[in-house]
């Protein structure tokens, strides 16, 4: 069996303004909030640049799962915008998302961080992002996560 190749991609920097956070309610997927995510950088061999906006769409299910849908504009230091989307789940022990909940900074031993990520670029320079499948691991920080980004294959 072949093993799965993967490339570093780049390093996701986000600062979220976890004050901000709009609570919708308890719906039938869960508990939705929004939170805004109001800037960043992303640093990396083939691109670099800052967050410009975007948000998290997060729904704390029932069963203890944060189940993550962010959407980001991202601009990079030659000037393409980039939209990037990616989808995951923030999973810990119910004492470790009760702490987290409460604004404490984990150790990044109780938990794990993962999502798929999609890029979409119209500028010539960036368009082999629009076919590259990513994968990401991330670390939270008390101003927002850190991701690692990786292409696969």
């Amino acid at each position: 069996m072949a093993s799965l190749q993967n490339t570093p991609l780049l390093t996701l920097t986000l600062t979220v303004d976890f004050r901000g956070m709009t609570t919708i309610g308890e719906t039938p997927a869960g508990l939705r909030r929004i939170a805004p995510v109001t800037g960043g950088t992303f640093t990396g061999d083939r691109l670099s640049g800052t967050v410009i906006g975007g948000a998290d769409w997060v729904i704390n299910r029932a069963d203890g799962v944060m189940v993550i849908d962010v959407r980001l504009t991202l601009k990079t230091d030659d000037g393409a915008l980039v939209y990037l989307t990616y989808q995951g789940r923030f999973l810990a022990e119910p004492e470790v998302m009760a702490r987290f909940a409460k604004g404490a900074v984990l150790d990044p031993s109780e938990y794990s961080l993962a999502v798929v990520a999609r890029f979409e670029s119209g500028d010539a320079r960036y368009r082999w992002l629009n076919d590259a499948i990513v994968v990401a691991t991330g670390e939270q920080t008390a101003s927002g996560p850190v991701y690692s980004l990786f292409t696969i294959g």
